[in-house]
């Protein structure tokens, strides 16, 4: 039968166009969220100069004080300053989520105080230097943090953009043409199915039937 002859067909179309619905969809929401990674990625950008400023800054007067004291003081000074520091400083980092990317939202750092046995150090510039070396800390740390939501915000805009690219470029283009390609067959079947009945019912309008015989 006709029917069973087309079925097949009219499914396959059926299913390429939702295929290629749910591809369009999904570019379509690939692109969004591209644009929105980008507007997360300047607001992001934008606090890592920020913070690669202030480092800077820490760094240039931590490093104008311990060249006083050294002066003041001389290198003895500053061996015996360096030997009561505390240890090493503990980060925290704060971490969020946004358009499905985890990245550090900010740091909380500590940094352990100078041990209370310990002589303070010998001038009032090393004093100054321990204190802003203390900030260089702080601002380093936000500064890397920082710097690291920048990066994988820009590794999730190149994934997505990928995506969409494949998408774009050659997902959905194939689902067309194989859409166009059913679409041609079922009309081609359409046509033939017509002529067939065109045809038929012409032989049964002029008494068609086969012949007859006479007794």
């Amino acid at each position: 039968m006709n029917g069973g002859h087309c079925a097949p067909g009219r499914a396959a179309r059926l299913r390429l166009r939702r295929s290629l619905h749910v591809a369009s969809h999904g570019a379509d929401l690939l692109d969004r969220k591209l644009h929105l990674l980008h507007r997360e990625h300047d607001a992001l950008s934008r606090t890592q100069r920020d913070c690669a400023a202030g480092w800077r800054a820490c760094v240039t007067d931590a490093e104008t004080w311990l060249l006083r004291g050294v002066v003041i003081g001389g290198e003895h000074a500053l061996i015996a300053a360096a030997a009561g520091a505390g240890g090493p400083a503990v980060v925290t980092v704060e971490w969020t989520t946004s358009l499905g990317v985890r990245r550090p939202a900010s740091v909380a750092v500590q940094v352990p105080p100078r041990a209370p046995d310990t002589a303070a150090p010998g001038n009032t510039a090393l004093m100054r230097a321990e204190a802003a070396y203390r900030e260089v800390v702080r601002s380093a740390a936000s500064y890397a943090a920082a710097q690291s939501a920048v990066r994988i915000v820009e590794a999730e805009m190149s994934r997505t953009q990928r995506r969409v690219r494949v998408l774009r470029r050659h997902w959905i283009p194939r689902l067309q043409r194989e859409l166009d390609r059913v679409e041609r067959v079922l009309e081609q079947a359409e046509h033939e199915d017509a002529v067939r009945l065109r045809r038929a019912h012409a032989w049964h309008g002029h008494g068609g039937g086969g012949p007859t015989g006479r007794g």
